[in-house]
C-alpha cells in the first residue's frame, strides 16, 4: 500500500503540474509532441483525434514532462512556425513556464482547505502548550500560552518556522524570546538527552499548542496562510544549505519521500492530503528556483531574453539546461544514497 501512495502522491502533482504547462500551451496555440507522467521507459501512449500530442505514461514515477515545440536545439521544420514556443509573445511564454508551478500552488491550497473544512483549521502561532516536568523548560520558566517569537535572534514565530529553527540548532542551547500578556521574556534552554526507540535524541521539554477553528473563514485563511508559511521556511532552508547550517541529509529524495509515506499513511487519509499538499509546495518551489533544467531556468532565460531585447541562442539555453539536468541527477543520487543509509 505504501508502494500504491507513493505512486499515487507523486503521480497527482506531477499530473497537476505538467496539465498547468500543458493547457496554457495548448490556449497559446504552441505545438506539444508529448505530455507524459513519470519518467524513463514508456509503458504506454494514446493520441486522441485531431490532435498532435502522444499522452505517455512511462516507469519511474519521479517527475513527468510537457514537450513543446521550439525548445528542442535542432529546429523541426515540420511545424510552422507560429507554433513554435519560441516565437511566441514574452507573457505567453511566461505564463506556460510559470503555470505547472501556480498549479502546484492552487493544489496545496485546495487540499489544506479541505483537511481545515474538515478536520478544523490548526493555528499556526508558535504557542506554548504542555511542558514536561523534568526538563529544561519546565525549570527555565517557560509557561503554557507562552508565544515564541525569535530562536538564536531568528523569526520563530510560526509552528514551521519554529520546526526549522529547532531542527537548525539540534542539540544546541537555545536563547528564546516569547511574548507572555504583552511583555517580551527571555528564556535560555539547554536540551535533555533522551533515548527514544534506541536511538538518541534532544528534547527541550515543550510541545506546541494544536488548537484548531472551525468554520469557513477560519478554513480559508489556514489553507493560504499555511501555503505561505510552508513556502517561506522552504526559503530559509535553502539559505541554511547554501551557509553550510544545514547539510544535504536535511534532503530527502524518491527513497526518502516513499518512507515518510509509509508513516504518513499509518496517521490515516487526511495525513496523507496533508502530506500530498507539502509535496505540491516543494514541487512548485523547487521548479520556482533558476535552477537549469527547471521552469524556473526557463523563466530566468526568458527575463533575460526580455533584458536583453533579443532572443537568447536556443542551442545555448538548451545546453546550459542539459547540464543543469545533469547536475541534478548526480545530486538525486547523493540524495537517493543517503536515504538509503538513513533506511539502513
Amino acid at each position: 500500500m505504501t508502494l500504491i501512495y507513493f505512486i499515487l502522491i507523486l503521480g497527482i502533482v506531477v499530473l497537476v503540474h505538467e496539465f498547468g504547462h500543458f493547457i496554457f500551451a495548448k490556449k497559446s496555440g504552441v505545438y506539444v509532441y508529448e505530455f507524459s507522467i513519470g519518467m524513463g521507459p514508456r509503458l504506454f501512449k494514446w493520441t486522441r483525434k485531431n490532435d498532435e500530442t502522444e499522452y505517455s505514461l512511462r516507469l519511474l514515477p519521479i517527475g513527468g514532462y510537457c514537450q513543446l515545440a521550439g525548445e528542442e536545439i535542432d529546429d523541426d521544420e515540420s511545424v510552422p512556425k507560429d507554433k513554435k514556443f519560441a516565437k511566441k509573445t514574452f507573457g505567453q511564454k511566461m505564463m506556460i513556464a510559470f503555470a505547472g508551478i501556480m498549479n502546484n500552488f492552487i493544489l496545496a491550497i485546495i487540499l489544506l482547505f479541505l483537511i481545515a473544512i474538515f478536520n478544523g483549521a490548526p493555528q499556526n502561532k508558535a504557542l506554548v502548550g504542555e511542558i514536561s516536568e523534568g526538563f529544561p523548560s519546565y525549570t527555565s520558566g517557560l509557561q503554557e500560552g507562552d508565544e515564541i517569537l525569535t530562536i538564536n535572534g531568528r523569526d520563530a514565530s510560526s509552528n514551521d518556522l519554529l520546526a526549522l529553527e529547532l531542527q537548525v540548532n539540534v542539540g544546541k542551547t537555545i536563547d528564546m524570546e516569547v511574548e507572555r500578556n504583552g511583555e517580551v521574556l527571555e528564556f535560555t534552554i539547554e536540551p535533555k538527552k533522551v533515548k527514544i526507540d534506541g536511538e538518541e535524541t534532544y528534547k527541550y521539554g515543550f510541545v506546541i499548542n494544536d488548537e484548531v477553528k472551525h468554520g469557513l473563514w477560519a478554513s480559508i485563511v489556514y489553507s493560504f496562510t499555511k501555503t505561505l508559511s510552508l513556502l517561506w521556511q522552504m526559503v530559509l532552508m535553502v539559505f541554511y544549505l547554501c551557509t553550510g547550517q544545514l547539510g544535504l541529509s536535511s534532503l530527502a529524495g524518491p527513497v526518502g519521500i516513499f518512507s515518510v509515506v509509509g508513516s504518513a499513511a499509518a496517521g490515516g487519509i487526511w495525513s496523507l492530503v496533508s502530506f500530498t499538499a507539502l509535496i505540491s509546495i516543494n514541487v512548485g518551489f523547487i521548479n520556482l528556483l533558476p535552477i537549469p533544467a527547471f521552469d524556473g531556468g526557463r523563466i530566468f532565460f526568458l527575463i533575460a531574453e526580455k533584458i536583453k531585447g533579443r532572443p537568447v541562442d536556443p542551442k545555448f539555453e538548451n545546453t546550459v539546461h542539459a547540464v543543469g539536468f545533469f547536475l541534478l541527477m548526480l545530486l538525486m543520487i547523493l540524495i537517493t544514497y543517503n536515504d538509503i543509509l538513513r533506511l539502513l
